[in-house]
């Protein structure tokens, strides 16, 4: 890299930066503001406010809009070079058009992985701390941890042969009961499992179910066995967690959970496996659109137009409202309808690779 890429590189950097940084700021403020009330209320410290929610806020307020900064960034500070004629010296000095957008290229694939490491490991776990602390602190009836009422029954696939079902069970204290367990092959049934009670336990190292007053009956054709205990551990492919049917579970499992989650819920029969998906999908598909963005912002803002700044700004926020349209719609298409979550997460991306290669086609080289 020579210096031109890192005087290039550093601008977008702080420029991003800066702006981020602004917005938490204002965010952060504003949320204080709603919540002071609650915290009063909790009996918490101001370091235990800090550690347990704010921590985990900032993650989440600006992974919402990341890709949105960084498009803004890059347009600002590149159309403050066209208004110096800076972009025109550079490229009067024998530097390629392509040559020019390399610090561009390296600015946008570093902010990129950042946000695609963040997507897959840091937000979520940071989005289940929040929303934990907002559930106990802020409002015990949130919405965000939509769990299922006490009492309720649960139905679930275990495998492709395995049917179980849970009456009345318990979120807060993990446990149901009656339980019962089916096993069919072919269109008979081979294997019977009914318990009086069933609860999570967590005492020992490894956390299992534990059934309660047990009765199994194993049937090959005319042969039956039928066997009694008072207790029985088991271990399920389903966890406490899986049975809160939380519609917002995706945003709080990291990815490898995510993946897990998500073929539990298939062998389910879900109608909620598309959503899941346009989530795993979309947490590398938005890394990579801000490369896009970057790039697609240099091209426009590279230009020395009347208005200046403005002029490019207004552009921008076009470009970046008409991304989460497609994003949005896409979403709702797949999770509805019969497009594929693959297709609905790569959608927005694919578009505007096309926009950034039209652009930079008619690019002033």
């Amino acid at each position: 890299m020579k210096i031109l890429d890192w005087y290039i590189l550093k601008k977008l950097l702080v420029t991003f930066f800066f702006c981020i940084f602004l917005f938490t700021v204002i965010a952060v403020v504003i949320d204080i503001s709603e919540k002071t009330e609650d915290f009063v209320r909790s009996g918490l410290s101001l370091k235990e406010i800090i550690s347990l929610y704010y921590l985990p806020f900032v993650p989440y307020i600006d992974a919402l809009l990341f890709p949105l900064f960084v498009f803004i960034a890059v347009i600002f500070f590149t159309s403050k070079m066209a208004g110096r004629s800076e972009i025109v010296a550079i490229l009067a000095s024998g530097t390629s058009f392509g040559r020019f957008l390399v610090p561009y290229w390296i600015g946008g694939t570093s902010l990129g992985l950042l946000l695609f490491f963040g997507a897959h490991l840091v937000i979520p776990h940071a989005n289940d701390l929040r929303s934990s602390f907002e559930t106990k602190y802020v409002n015990g009836n949130s919405s965000y941890n939509a769990l299922v009422a006490q009492g309720h029954d649960q139905y679930l696939r275990i495998d492709s042969f395995t049917y179980a079902g849970i009456r009345n069970y318990d979120t807060t204290s993990k446990r149901g009961g009656p339980f019962f367990m089916h096993r069919i092959k072919g269109n008979q049934l081979t294997y019977n499992l009914r318990a009086e009670t069933i609860f999570w336990d967590t005492s020992g190292r490894k956390q299992r179910w534990v059934l309660q007053t047990v009765n199994e009956r194993t049937i090959n054709g005319l042969k039956e066995t039928a066997l009694a205990s008072p207790k029985k551990e088991m271990t399920f492919n389903f966890k406490p967690f899986d049975l809160s049917h939380d519609q917002y579970a995706k945003d709080k499992l990291n990815s490898p959970d995510l993946a897990k989650f998500i073929q539990l819920e298939q062998l389910r029969g879900s109608e909620d496996v598309n959503s899941l998906k346009v989530e795993i999908y979309r947490r590398t598909a938005t890394p990579i659109a801000v490369l896009i963005l970057t790039i697609i912002g240099a091209v426009i803002a590279s230009r020395k137009v009347r208005g200046g700044s403005g002029a490019h700004l207004a552009l921008g926020f076009l470009l970046a409202t008409l991304f989460i349209l497609m994003d949005r719609f896409s979403t709702i298409f797949s999770a509805k309808g019969s497009l594929p979550p693959i297709i609905a997460a790569w959608i927005p991306d694919g578009v505007f690779v096309i926009v950034a290669w039209l652009l930079y086609r008619k690019a002033p080289k």
